[in-house]
C-alpha cells in the first residue's frame, strides 16, 4: 500500500514538533549561571550539564532511532514524547546537581524523537521535493535550537530556571497529542521493514557506516560543524555573562533572535540541494562558519562582531546540515533510520565533544583559547567539505 505524501500542513506540524522537542536539549545553555548558583557549582561542573545532554542524544540515537526501520514511527514518537515530559518534570524538581545530571542525560536520550520524524518526513516527501521538505523540517529544528535560548533566558529571568523545564514538560505532552491527531502512521512494512531481531538491527546500523564512503565523509563534516556550533554557544553564554558585557540571561537569549533570522534560509538551501550540487554548496557553508569565527577573533570586544558571527555561524551550520541530509537520504531508502542513526549519532557526539572542549578551553585559557579551538573545528570542516566535493566529482 502506497502512503499519501505529506501535506503542507503536516510538514509544518512536523517542523513545529521537531523544534519543540529539540529545544529541550539547549534550554540550559543561557541559564547555566543560574543553575550553577542553585546547586553551588563552579563553571566546570555546570558545564557538564549540556555535555551530558548531548551525550544522551548520541546514546538515544544509536539505541532508539534504528527502531524506525522496524516499528511504526508515529507510535515511537508518541511514546518518546510522553517519557520526555516525565524527564523534564524531573529536571524541574531536581534537588541536587547529580539529579540534574541524570535528568539532563535522559532528556537528551528521549529528544531522539526528532530523529524518528526526520526520516519519516524524507520517506513521505513527494518525488523531487525531498530537499525542500527536509529544509522546512530542519528550519523547525534549528528554530527550536535557537529559540530555546530566548525562551529559557526570559522564563529563567522572570520566573526562575525550574519553570523552564516545567513549562516544557507541558509542551511535550501537547506535542504527543498533536502527533497522535495529525500525522499518519507509517508502518515499517510500507517501506522495506527490517525483519531481524533488535540486536540484528543494531548490528545492521553499524554496518551502514562501512557501506558508504559518502556517509563517512558527511558524518565527519557534521560532527565538526556541530562541535563548533555547540562550543560557540556554550562559551558565548559564559563570555557574555562576565565583564565587560555582564549581560543577564534574558539579554543573552536575544542572540537567538539573530540566529533564528538565519534559520529562515534553510529551505533555500534545501531547494538548492534538489537542483544543484550539495557537495559544492558545502564549501560555501563551511566557509561561512570560518568567517564567523574570524569576526570575533579580530574584534573580540565588539557587540556588532558577535551579532555578525552569530548570523554567519548559524547560516553556515544549517546550510551544511541541510545539504548533508540531502546526500544522506539518497543512499538507501530502505535503511533511512539506520543511516540517519549513524550520521546523527556522530553529529551529536561531535556536539557533546565541542561543548566539553569549549568549556575546558574556557577554564584553561579563557576566550582566546576558545577562539583557537573554534577555528580548528571550522577549518577542519571546510577541509572535509572540499574532499567530499572532489570525491563526488570523481564518481560522477
Amino acid at each position: 500500500m502506497n502512503q499519501k505524501p505529506l501535506s503542507t500542513a503536516q510538514i509544518l506540524i512536523m517542523a513545529a514538533t521537531t523544534g519543540i522537542t529539540i529545544a529541550n536539549v539547549y534550554y540550559a545553555q543561557p541559564i547555566l549561571a543560574q543553575i550553577a548558583a542553585a546547586f553551588g557549582a563552579d563553571a566546570t561542573a555546570i558545564g557538564r550539564l549540556p555535555a551530558l545532554t548531548q551525550a544522551g542524544v548520541g546514546i538515544g540515537l544509536f539505541f532508539l532511532a534504528p527502531l524506525g526501520d522496524m516499528l511504526d514511527r508515529k507510535m515511537i514518537v508518541i511514546v518518546l514524547e510522553l517519557l520526555l515530559a516525565v524527564a523534564l518534570a524531573g529536571m524541574a524538581c531536581s534537588g541536587s546537581l547529580l539529579a540534574a545530571y541524570a535528568c539532563s542525560f535522559a532528556i537528551g536520550v528521549l529528544a531522539v524523537a526528532v530523529q524518528i520524524l526526520v526520516p519519516m518526513a524524507a520517506a513521505l516527501s513527494q518525488p523531487g521535493a525531498k530537499g525542500k521538505t527536509l529544509g522546512i523540517v530542519f528550519t523547525g529544528t534549528l528554530t527550536g535550537i535557537l529559540a530555546a535560548r530566548i525562551f529559557s533566558g526570559y522564563i529563567a529571568q522572570w520566573l526562575g530556571w525550574r519553570w523552564v523545564y516545567g513549562l516544557s514538560a507541558g509542551l511535550a505532552l501537547a506535542v504527543a497529542l498533536l502527533v497522535l491527531v495529525t500525522l499518519p502512521r507509517q508502518h515499517a512494512s510500507q517501506r522495506g521493514r527490517h525483519t531481524g531481531s533488535y540486536g540484528a538491527l543494531l548490528a545492521s546500523t553499524v554496518r551502514q557506516f562501512g557501506r558508504f564512503a559518502r556517509l563517512r565523509r558527511i558524518s565527519c563534516m557534521g560532527a565538526l560543524v556541530f562541535g563548533a556550533f555547540c562550543s560557540f554557544w556554550t562559551t558565548l553564554t559564559l563570555l557574555l555573562s562576565a565583564a565587560p558585557f555582564n549581560y543577564r540571561s534574558d539579554q543573552i537569549g536575544l542572540f537567538g533572535l539573530v540566529a533564528i533570522g538565519g534559520a529562515m534560509v534553510a529551505p533555500w538551501f534545501g531547494r538548492m540541494a534538489d537542483k544543484a550540487s550539495p557537495e559544492r554548496a558545502q564549501i560555501l557553508t563551511t566557509g561561512l562558519i570560518v568567517c564567523g569565527v574570524l569576526c570575533v577573533t579580530l574584534w573580540p570586544a565588539s557587540l556588532a562582531a558577535f551579532v555578525l558571527a552569530t548570523l554567519l555561524i548559524d547560516i553556515g551550520v544549517q546550510g551544511t546540515q541541510v545539504n548533508n541530509l540531502a546526500q544522506l537520504y539518497a543512499l538507501d531508502e530502505t535503511a533511512h533510520s539506520r543511516i540517519n542513526t549513524v550520521f546523527m549519532t556522530i553529529f551529536f557526539l561531535g556536539g557533546a565533544l565541542g561543548t566539553l572542549v569549549g568549556v575546558l578551553a574556557w577554564g584553561a585559557g579563557g576566550w582566546p583559547l576558545v577562539l583557537v579551538q573554534l577555528l580548528v573545528w571550522s577549518a577542519l570542516a571546510m577541509v572535509v567539505a572540499v574532499l567530499n566535493h572532489r570525491a563526488s566529482l570523481a564518481t560522477a
